[in-house]
C-alpha cells in the first residue's frame, strides 16, 4: 500500500487529495494549523491522520514528519496543499504580511520537502507535488507577494526535479485556475460570474479538478514526468 504525507490537509484542495487518495487506497497523514474540528471531521471520514502543524515552523515541519512517519512509514508521495492568499496594494504590504505569505506557502512546501528527501533518496524513489497557482505563472493585480511565493514553487519544483531526479524522485507542480475553496469568499457574486464567464470550461473548478490532477502525478502513470508544471484552470488566464 503507498503512503502519502499532505500539508494542508483539512480544508479545500488538500481536503479533496486526503479524502481522494484514502478512498484510492493510500496511506494517508495530513498537516493542519488551527482547525481542529475540520481535521477530526476529515480524519474520521477517512482514516487519515491528522498531525497539527505550524509549516512555516521548520521544526515543527520536521518534528511532524517524524510522527507521521511512524504512522505511515516512508511517504511514497509528499504534496504541499498548505497556502494562504491576502489581497492589497504592494505598496501596503507590511513586512510582516510578506513575511508569513512567503513561509506559509514558499518555505513550508521547502521544509516539508526537506523533511521527506533523505528518506526518498535511500529509497531511491518518490513523487513530490507543490500546488502553485496560475498567478504563480502569470501573476495578479494586488496579489503581488501571493503570487511570488507561488512563482517560487515553481523555481523551486523545477531545480529539485534536476537535483533528484537521479535518485529516482520525481518533482512537479500543479496549477490551479479558479477554484472553489474558501480562498474566493472574498469575492461576491457580480465577481465570481465574471470569473466563471472568462474560464472557457464556463464553470469555476472544484477541489476535486485539483486532487485528481494531483493523483495523476504521484501514480506510476506520470512515472516519467518529472519538472512539469500542469495546469487545471480550466482555460481561464491562458
Amino acid at each position: 500500500m503507498k503512503s502519502v504525507l499532505i500539508s494542508g490537509g483539512s480544508r479545500g484542495i488538500g481536503r479533496a487529495l486526503v479524502k481522494l487518495l484514502s478512498e484510492s487506497g493510500w496511506r494517508v497523514a495530513f498537516l493542519y494549523e488551527k482547525n481542529d474540528d475540520a481535521a477530526n471531521e476529515i480524519s474520521s471520514l477517512t482514516g487519515a491522520a491528522s498531525i497539527k502543524c505550524d509549516i512555516s515552523s521548520r521544526d515543527q515541519v520536521f518534528e511532524a514528519y517524524e510522527t507521521a512517519k511512524k504512522i505511515i512509514g516512508i511517504p511514497n508521495g509528499v504534496v504541499s496543499c498548505a497556502g494562504i492568499a491576502q489581497q492589497a496594494l504592494f505598496q501596503d504590504i507590511t513586512e510582516g504580511e510578506w513575511h508569513k505569505m512567503i513561509g506559509v506557502n514558499l518555505s513550508g512546501a521547502a521544509y516539508l520537502t526537506q523533511a521527506a528527501l533523505s528518506d526518498m533518496i535511500s529509497e531511491k524513489k518518490g513523487s513530490i507535488v507543490f500546488v502553485s497557482s496560475i498567478w504563480g505563472e502569470v501573476g495578479a493585480s494586488m496579489e503581488a507577494h501571493y503570487s511570488a511565493s507561488k512563482a517560487g514553487l515553481i523555481g523551486l519544483m523545477r531545480a529539485l526535479s534536476k537535483e533528484v531526479g537521479p535518485s529516482g524522485i520525481r518533482v512537479n507542480a500543479v496549477t490551479p485556475g479558479v477554484i472553489q475553496t474558501d480562498m474566493l469568499n472574498c469575492f461576491d457574486d457580480d465577481a465570481m460570474k465574471a470569473l466563471k464567464d472568462e474560464t472557457p470550461l464556463g464553470r469555476i473548478g472544484m477541489p476535486e479538478d485539483v486532487a485528481k490532477a494531483i493523483r495523476f502525478l504521484l501514480s506510476e502513470d506520470a512515472s516519467f514526468i518529472t519538472g512539469q508544471t500542469l495546469g487545471v484552470n480550466g482555460g481561464f488566464g491562458m
